[in-house]
């Protein structure tokens, strides 16, 4: 019966991979692949950006200008973060529906305050911050909340997620001696999800600081700003310049990210100023710096925003999007539905090929980017040239992730005309190095026995790979692929602000010209790709189990 089952689920995953597969190649076709899809001159523009990549600027003027926009994007992100923290305890709380004690309480506390975390998850950081400067104008205020509400909002889910999944027994042990509501939420729920809700907030810390890079596209500083301006003024050196501080920023807060991990999973924990102590005083004075810099540095003042003059904008700027004193509003009109459900079309097949591109890539190159690979545990056997391909593929992989989508796109567009497939680019370029480090930390986990079994029978490394890493790891592989094209969904709109195709190009436009009920239309059709998205990626990866 075992193997009839196993048999099944082979079988399941097998067809799953040829759909893919197919929807894969479906989605290539909405492409003309001809020399018209470069500009004149988007090849000598490409040996002049990768030209810039290893001749980068780095007199003192620019580092200054890098140091400053570096402070400026990690202050933006750890006080978006600390406002998406709180945000997320409060309402994960109250979604996960343990304070509340009948359950007809609980299944209405559950289905609303996952909806409203649903919805705020749902639309990405870039389009709140747009939102918000259209509602009260330019302030550090919208690069913050444009980032707490999302992350907010992922936090939230994941948090109520985790109390939900609390095991029941030291729960009920609790509430036999009498202990409140209250009581057994901080005495025996959140001290069994404590050290997970640290874990993953540490990991959505380091994706915060490449959202804060790109707020510089509504006109808030970063170093996402000084990209923006260097490619404006073709300063390739100086374009490079700011990346590698933004991928040096990301990397310090992934060193940080790994050194608490292990620190929470430690099981015996060192005396005296221990790494949990040091990274939360280090949490406390960068939240504390952060606010300190906004507040007088960035002299951004709250109250500001809730002035009579911001109100009216932002009364005129809702009420615009909902058609107040509008007579023919867009998401009213059949022909309006029509052209943004052909664009919601186009942004589909783009998160498909750009997931495809990354996969493809993340294959290619995932076998030698293993740890066990390069030092010869998994195969027992040892090549002068594993460790030296692990590093340059593993740096490639830290290279790809680090620099935002949006970033990406930036340069992409230089090169391509507009259209769907710089968009798939940039979008495959950042997901390629993330997918290749999940990838890769999966076969860094499997059980070597069969693999050496297959070596020792003299198995090339094609049948290694085809005949016993594959059947293993196929499962988490097709998950994690998953996952990322839920993520991908969810930025298709962001890399069409610079002319990549889909919805993001006609938002940036119906922003331009005030056309407010197109914005709410367009975000109607952003919602369903979203939900469509989430759907069909949890069942899949039911198929997957």
């Amino acid at each position: 019966m075992s193997r009839l089952v196993s048999s099944f689920r082979l079988h399941n995953r097998f067809m799953l991979t040829l759909l893919l597969a197919a929807i894969f190649i479906w989605s290539l076709f909405s492409i003309k692949w001809n020399t018209d899809l470069f500009h004149a001159g988007g090849i000598p523009t490409m040996l002049q950006i990768f030209e810039g990549l290893f001749h980068p600027d780095f007199s003192s003027d620019v580092l200054m200008k890098g140091i400053e926009a570096a402070w400026i994007t990690l202050a933006y992100a750890v006080a978006g973060m600390s406002l998406a923290i709180i945000y997320a305890f409060v309402v994960g709380i109250l979604a996960s529906g343990t304070l509340t004690s009948s359950r007809v309480a609980r299944l209405t506390s559950k289905i609303f305050f996952r909806g409203v975390l649903g919805f705020t998850r749902s639309i990405h950081e870039l389009i709140w911050a747009w939102l918000f400067v259209a509602a009260v104008g330019l302030s550090p205020y919208a690069a913050i909340f444009a980032l707490a509400i999302p992350y907010g909002g992922i936090l939230g889910r994941i948090f109520a997620d985790m109390l939900s999944d609390v095991p029941i027994e030291p729960i009920k042990a609790l509430k036999s001696t009498g202990a409140s509501r209250l009581q057994t939420l901080f005495y025996g729920y959140l001290p069994l999800v404590w050290a997970d809700l640290i874990s993953y907030t540490m990991y959505r810390f380091e994706c915060s600081i490449r959202s804060s890079a790109i707020m510089s596209f509504v006109g808030l500083g970063g170093l996402g700003y000084q990209i923006q301006l260097s490619l404006a003024d073709l300063k390739y050196d100086q374009v490079w310049t700011y990346v590698l501080f933004l991928i040096g920023l990301v990397l310090l807060v992934d060193v940080w990210s790994n050194s608490v991990r292990k620190a929470l999973t430690e099981r015996k924990r060192r005396k005296g100023f221990s790494p949990g102590w040091g990274s939360a005083l280090l949490a406390f004075v960068l939240i504390i710096g952060s606010w300190v810099y906004i507040t007088s540095g960035d002299k951004a003042n709250l109250l500001e925003l809730l002035s009579d003059k911001n109100l009216e904008y932002a009364k005129k700027f809702f009420g615009g999007l909902v058609g107040v004193n509008e007579k023919h509003p867009a998401f009213l009109d059949a022909s309006g539905w029509s052209s943004a459900l052909k664009l919601t079309l186009e942004t589909l097949e783009m998160s498909i090929m750009a997931i495809g591109f990354a996969t493809i890539a993340a294959f290619i190159t995932v076998i030698p980017a293993a740890r066990n690979m390069a030092n010869g545990s998994l195969t027992s056997v040892k090549k002068w040239y594993n460790w030296p391909l692990f590093g340059i593929v593993r740096i490639i992989y830290i290279f790809s992730r680090a620099v935002p989508e949006l970033v990406w796109a930036m340069m992409i567009i230089f090169i391509f005309k507009p259209g769907l497939l710089p968009g798939a680019i940039a979008l495959a370029l950042h997901n390629f190095g993330i997918l290749g480090k999940l990838w890769a930390e999966v076969i860094e986990d499997m059980d070597p026995r069969p693999i050496r079994n297959l070596a020792s029978a003299g198995a090339s490394k094609i049948q290694i790979l085809f005949y016993g890493i594959l059947p293993t790891v196929l499962p988490r592989f097709l998950t994690y692929i998953l996952y990322r094209w839920e993520v991908i969904m969810r930025t298709t709109i962001v890399v069409g602000f610079v002319g990549a195709g889909g919805l993001g190009m006609e938002f940036k436009l119906a922003m331009s010209f005030f056309q407010y009920t197109e914005i709410t239309l367009l975000l109607l059709c952003y919602m369903i790709l979203v939900i469509i998205a989430d759907f069909a990626s949890e069942s899949t990866r039911k198929a997957v189990k």
